[in-house]
């Protein structure tokens, strides 16, 4: 059901984009077939990354149709709110009907907007934000301790081993003594990963590295999953915790198993005495951190909904979409994730990592 619905509606927008630009374009009825058959073309490609017939193409091919067909649907997402303001400003009568029809200045001044806007989304993708976080506990602590966590890294066709470098890169700039990551580390395909030796990025870490699972690992595979992570010497927290200096890590598995532990009996396995970090990909029930007494929940998965206005409709569906967060004692982060699923443009929301320092309480 819900997989038909999500097929209509871009199939829909879609339509309706054509619609307009066939009314528009001042040109012959060949260049107007020409131009909406490579729109639908690249609208098309996105159901080849998500059926994995990308998997059975040589590697630049794979790349470039994955990357064409998932910018696809952002590109139709913002050309749609643009042709429906366009229509609005008709029915108001705030706009000639003439500017819709066979006309250059307009079709031109549209081109230019989605190409300085996607520029933007693009660079903006690029520059990772640095968010940094103070967290402090009555609980017994030797020192302080700096952490680095992230989440939604994504790695595959389009975060390849070239971009997962530079983020190694930072992270070993930060000199952490720990660092966690929040599930969804593998995008889909397991393939671009094992090609390209993406697990050798994370042996370059230069602290132990312990992980909970995603919703993407169970997308990939949760045995060749696993196998990844074992390869690149990341602990996995799979409904399991850790003891580790002065503080209690625990992984729980991600909702996408319907069997996964609840977080009461987890917490039995926890030593409370420890300051504890929940690692749980999806925001969900963040009540339950509070009932059982986590001091710190660190989440992803949301995406802060990548492009605006989808942002606002994460909003919606979460308690927390993005950033801190407090519920009685256990305090929260949602992170808008370093990576990105599809097209590499952030509009309205930014791609971050976060640094936190733990220190006693004075």
């Amino acid at each position: 059901m819900w997989m038909l619905v999500f097929t209509l509606l871009p199939l829909s927008a879609l339509a309706y984009i054509s619609w307009h630009v066939w009314c528009l374009l001042p040109l012959g009825w060949m260049w107007k077939t020409l131009i909406l058959a490579l729109m639908t073309g690249a609208f098309l490609l996105m159901f080849a990354g998500i059926m994995r017939t990308t998997d059975r193409m040589p590697m630049p091919l794979a790349i470039a149709v994955y990357e064409i067909g998932t910018s696809s649907i952002i590109v139709l997402l913002y050309l749609f709110m643009l042709f429906l303001v366009l229509d609005l400003g008709r029915l108001f009568r705030l706009i000639p009907r003439t500017l819709l029809y066979n006309n250059w200045w307009t079709a031109g001044g549209i081109v230019f907007f989605m190409l300085a806007l996607f520029l933007y989304g693009y660079l903006h993708y690029q520059h990772k934000y640095r968010e940094e976080l103070q967290l402090t506990t009555r609980k017994q602590m030797e020192k302080p301790i700096k952490l680095v966590m992230m989440s939604d890294l994504h790695i595959g066709y389009h975060n390849r081993r070239s971009e997962l470098s530079r983020w190694v890169d930072m992270i070993n700039a930060e000199q952490p003594d720990l660092i966690l990551i929040a599930g969804d580390i593998i995008d889909g395909s397991m393939r671009p990963l094992i090609e390209q030796r993406m697990h050798e990025e994370f042996l370059r870490l230069k602290a132990p590295v312990y992980a909970c699972i995603g919703n993407h690992e169970y997308y990939s595979g949760e045995p060749r999953a696993r196998q990844f992570y074992k390869d690149a010497g990341i602990h996995l927290l799979q409904d399991s915790c850790i003891t580790v200096g002065d503080l209690c890590i625990i992984g729980r598995d991600d909702r996408s198993n319907f069997y996964r532990d609840s977080l009461a009996v987890l917490m039995k396995k926890a030593d409370r005495e420890k300051y504890c970090i929940l690692l749980d990909h999806q925001p969900y029930h963040l009540d339950q951190a509070e009932r059982q007494q986590v001091d710190f929940q660190f989440s992803g998965h949301t995406h802060h909904g990548q492009v605006w206005p989808i942002s606002w409709i994460t909003e919606h569906v979460y308690e927390c979409a993005f950033g801190q967060y407090q519920r009685g004692r256990t305090r929260y982060y949602v992170t808008s994730g370093i990576g990105l699923w599809g097209g590499k443009f952030r509009i309205g929301t930014r791609s971050e990592y976060v640094v936190a320092t733990v220190s006693p309480q004075k």
